[in-house]
């Protein structure tokens, strides 16, 4: 890693002798005359450490040293100082100041201090880098699955989610929208503060405005007190408005408005308010035509459509399915005090091939069900619900584009045992395999069929 100095000295002779011998030692240098071009590049960021002299006209090095340490405690500053400001450098070492050095300076020292103050840096950089990684994992780990469409998914995630931009999420009832935009607040600089979540079909045009914007007291029939509205208290974070292809065009309006002005007023009240809110909104409608329509304002559509983020349906990643599946016996396993160990491969054929209208919200309703149904250690096809189970006549194996050859081949083979009800032989013959290698592939996928020869 490369780092790059700033150096801030009113005396030219001093600016330059440190950047040549600094650019010796490989570090990229910065140089600033006064206190006031040297906070300014401070604030364009891409320092890592400050070396400033004490006494400068206008901004002082103390002045300079109570900027950093306020607003970005994570870089050292090294203080130079003339013989008769000591008493002033050591109160700048109790208010944060890495070292000070007196002048004239010790290069060999100063080079020393350096290194050492770098060497802090690093590893705090280092610990921050691997704690916003974990942080990172545990937040996309609520969304399952290891397909390519998730993974693409979840970079996205990456990408936008520490941005102001509004995000637009779309995909069909069931999929898991709520989740992406919970990912996205938590994986933003916001997410110490709210993500304030409005489900906007649940509520009629009164109610939405009064509930978004707030209202003052009297401004309707049963207001007797002032109440703040959803914007209002999402102010510093974010807000999900779940649905937003529902609502009409008053309230679009006024949407906007928050929006472009990042303004509004309660219902019934004059002061206008100003809010600092990043908005994720999301619908199972296609805007588009919605807009075609004139259901839905062109100008707001393109406002709330800076990142479109689509979840894919269950159906476009049917490779999630196992994965799915275990997450969910896990989590109902536990909420039911039950240790059923797995789904048996009818069962999961069964699951396989449905096609999941209701998508993971449905699957994972199917999977608590089958687990309360279930009185053994393994979840049968008879015990899945009867929408899933009678589509069991396996009569074709789907094998997903994107996948390994690997993984087509163990749906293959869980794909042709669960037709032939578990019978390994009869599998094997079809398979065109020996019984052995057969096994050996069970064991190696950790498949538990039955016997059943």
């Amino acid at each position: 890693m490369k780092f790059t100095l700033l150096i801030i000295d009113d005396e030219k002779n001093i600016r330059d002798g440190l950047a040549a011998n600094f650019e010796m030692e490989d570090y990229n240098v910065k140089t600033a005359a006064t206190g006031e071009e040297g906070l300014s590049l401070i604030e364009k960021g891409d320092i890592d450490l400050v070396i400033t002299d004490l006494r400068m006209p206008g901004i002082s090095g103390e002045e300079v040293l109570a900027k950093v340490t306020a607003e970005t405690p994570g870089i050292p500053v090294i203080i130079l100082t003339g013989h008769g400001s000591i008493d002033a450098a050591v109160d700048a070492m109790r208010h944060g100041a890495y070292d000070f050095l007196t002048k004239p300076l010790n290069l060999d020292q100063l080079t020393l201090i350096v290194k050492r103050a770098l060497a802090g840096r690093e590893m705090s950089l280092q610990h921050q880098e691997l704690r916003q990684k974990l942080e990172e994992t545990q937040t996309l780990k609520g969304m399952i699955g290891t397909s390519s469409a998730m993974q693409k998914m979840q970079e996205m995630i990456r990408k936008v989610a520490d941005t102001k931009a509004s995000v637009l999420i779309t995909g069909e009832s069931g999929v898991g929208k709520e989740l992406v935009a919970n990912a996205i607040h938590n994986l933003s600089g916001r997410k110490d503060n709210s993500l304030v979540k409005v489900h906007c079909a649940a509520l009629s045009e009164t109610l939405l405005e009064s509930e978004l914007f707030g209202h003052e007291k009297g401004a309707f029939t049963g207001a007797d007190k002032m109440q703040k509205g959803r914007f209002e208290l999402a102010h510093g974070g974010s807000i999900f408005l779940d649905e937003i292809g529902e609502i009409n065009q008053n309230v679009q309006i006024k949407i906007l408005r928050v929006l472009q002005e990042k303004k509004f007023e309660r219902v019934g009240g004059e002061q206008t308010l100003e809010v600092d809110v990043r908005v994720i909104a999301a619908t199972n409608r296609n805007l588009e035509e919605e807009v075609k329509a004139g259901r839905f304002r062109e100008d707001l559509y393109y406002r709330l459509n800076v990142i479109h983020i689509h979840v894919p349906p269950l159906r476009e990643r049917r490779d999630d399915i196992p994965l799915l599946i275990s997450g969910f016996l896990e989590e109902f396993n536990r909420e039911n005090g039950k240790h059923i160990k797995s789904v048996e491969n009818r069962a999961k054929a069964a699951m396989y091939e449905y096609n999941w209208p209701g998508n993971i919200r449905e699957l994972r309703n199917c999977m608590e069900s089958a687990v309360v149904m279930c009185g053994g250690d393994e979840i049968k096809l008879e015990d899945l619900p009867p929408t899933v189970s009678r589509r069991s006549g396996v009569s074709c194996i789907e094998i997903p584009m994107g996948i390994t050859l690997d993984e087509a081949e163990k749906i293959i083979v869980e794909g042709t045992l669960a037709a032939n009800g578990n019978n390994k032989s009869k599998t094997a013959e079809i398979l065109g395999i020996g019984r052995k290698t057969l096994h050996r592939k069970l064991d190696e996928w950790k498949i538990s069929g039955g016997e059943g020869d």
